[in-house]
């Protein structure tokens, strides 16, 4: 046994310590894994774009039979109406894929809040150290940013592989394949994505709507989100006998298409106009709106029960 009065020695100055070595400690990241869980329980946000693209293929395959003679007579036709008959099927298979999206995303926003109070969830999400501003900032990234990226992927890919098909076909039938002119496919690439970012941020004021919706409603989501407008729009229409109202809802629905692109759409990025899109004022009113739902339906997490 040493004496504590005797002065350490070398040796004992240069043992190592018997004390495992302490680890780094990493950030939890509650947003990420908010994220994370909302894939994980919602797996039709893309499961359903990949059932859509998958139909698109097969209807493309079973068009295998006179797509050689269609395409000749389509080369007949005038340039501008060639490039258009060309592009058309890519075009459908991006409008299948993206309406799907927005249906996806429009009943994953009212259901989000809902469904978490119904079947009482909220009570185990809730005793995690997770803010209810970072969990509804979750709900809506899902369909604000990662459900059109995922559509967006899926659509290129889609694109490329009937690209793809249609040129092994045609080669097989020794008709010549489409110029570039015809069907700039890289073009198409490019107008997929900023289709899928000009929609996302002209509809983040209904999805926000329905996020709300989803939060304040005790049943039936769906019916809340649409009766109050509807009832707006008929209560304008009778006493003033205008449709103001309906219009603007309207605009937000479908008018994407005409703030963001040209007119007289030709194929390829002659067809986008992104200055007309920034310079809308509807676009930065729905954001102003978006970020006011998105407050309430903090607001509403925090104070509503379960059902």
């Amino acid at each position: 046994m040493t004496n504590p009065s005797e002065p350490m020695t070398e040796a004992s100055q240069t043992r190592p310590s018997s004390a495992p070595p302490s680890t780094p400690h990493r950030p939890a990241r509650p947003f990420y894994w908010s994220v994370r869980r909302e894939l994980w329980e919602n797996r039709s946000l893309y499961l359903a774009p990949l059932a859509v693209a998958a139909l698109a293929l097969v209807g493309l395959m079973l068009s295998t039979i006179g797509m050689a003679q269609r395409r000749l007579v389509t080369l007949t036709l005038p340039p501008a109406k060639q490039a258009a008959a060309i592009a058309q099927p890519y075009d459908f298979a991006h409008a299948a894929v993206m309406m799907t999206a927005f249906i996806v995303a429009a009943f994953y926003c009212l259901g989000c809040l809902n469904n978490e109070r119904r079947d009482r969830t909220v009570l185990f999400w809730k005793s995690l150290p997770v803010s209810d501003m970072t969990t509804v900032l979750a709900k809506s990234f899902m369909p604000m940013a990662v459900l059109p990226a995922i559509a967006a992927a899926i659509i290129m890919v889609l694109q490329l592989a009937m690209y793809g098909w249609s040129a092994l076909v045609l080669a097989t039938h020794g008709v010549p394949q489409p110029t570039y002119a015809q069907l700039p496919i890289g073009e198409l690439m490019l107008v997929t994505v900023y289709t899928m970012v000009v929609a996302t941020l002209w509809y983040a004021p209904l999805y926000a709507w329905f996020i709300m919706v989803s939060g304040w409603a005790r049943r039936a989501p769906f019916l809340w989100a649409l009766l109050p407008p509807a009832g707006l729009c008929l209560i304008e229409k009778l006493a003033f006998n205008t449709t103001y109202l309906m219009q603007l809802i309207g605009d937000r629905v479908v008018g994407v298409y005409s703030h963001a692109f040209v007119s007289a759409p030709p194929v390829g990025l002659a067809q986008l106009d992104p200055g007309q899109f920034i310079a809308a004022p509807g676009l930065w009113l729905g954001l102003i709106v978006a970020a006011g739902f998105t407050t309430a339906s903090v607001w509403l997490r925090r104070r509503r029960e379960p059902l």
